[in-house]
C-alpha cells in the first residue's frame, strides 16, 4: 500500500510541478512578446544510457547538479535568475534548493543580475522571493 501511495504523491508532485512551470512559461513568453524580457527554461543536463524504446522513453541519467530552473536578460541589459519551487503545504523549506542552486543564485546577484525563488504554495498562492530575502529567511 506504502508503495502505491508513493508513487501517487510522487506522480501528483510531479504534475503540480509542471503545471506552475507552463505558468512562468506562460509569464516568460509575454514579457518576449512585448521585447521586455528574454527568459527561458534552463535544460536539465543529461546524457542518454540507453536508445528510446518503442514508447519513444529511454533512461538516463543526469550529469550536472541542478541549476536554477530559469535564466535570462531584462530590458536594459540586466540578467535575471530564477529558481522555481512548488509545495502543497503551507510552508516552504530553504533546504528544497540544493547547494548548487543557492551558489549560482549568489554568483549571478553578487554580479548585478537579479535573482529571485519564485514560490507556489498549492497552485493559489504564488510568491517572489529576492534572494537576499531566501537565502536570509532562516534569520528574518
Amino acid at each position: 500500500m506504502s508503495d502505491v501511495s508513493n508513487q501517487w504523491r510522487g506522480m501528483r508532485a510531479r504534475s503540480m510541478g509542471q503545471t506552475f512551470e507552463a505558468i512562468i512559461d506562460a509569464g516568460c513568453a509575454w514579457y518576449r512578446e512585448r521585447g521586455l524580457a528574454y527568459i527561458e527554461k534552463t535544460p536539465e543536463p543529461m546524457r542518454p544510457l540507453r536508445a528510446p524504446n518503442s514508447k519513444g522513453q529511454f533512461l538516463a541519467c543526469y550529469t550536472k547538479a541542478a541549476q536554477p530552473d530559469y535564466k535570462g536578460t531584462i530590458l536594459g541589459g540586466r540578467s535575471i535568475v530564477i529558481e522555481a519551487k512548488h509545495t502543497d503545504s503551507g510552508r516552504i523549506d530553504q533546504s528544497r534548493t540544493s547547494s548548487e542552486q543557492m551558489e549560482a543564485l549568489a554568483t549571478h546577484y553578487g554580479l548585478g543580475g537579479l535573482a529571485f525563488v519564485l514560490v507556489s504554495f498549492g497552485l493559489t498562492e504564488y510568491f517572489m522571493v529576492p534572494w537576499l530575502t531566501w537565502r536570509d529567511m532562516k534569520e528574518l
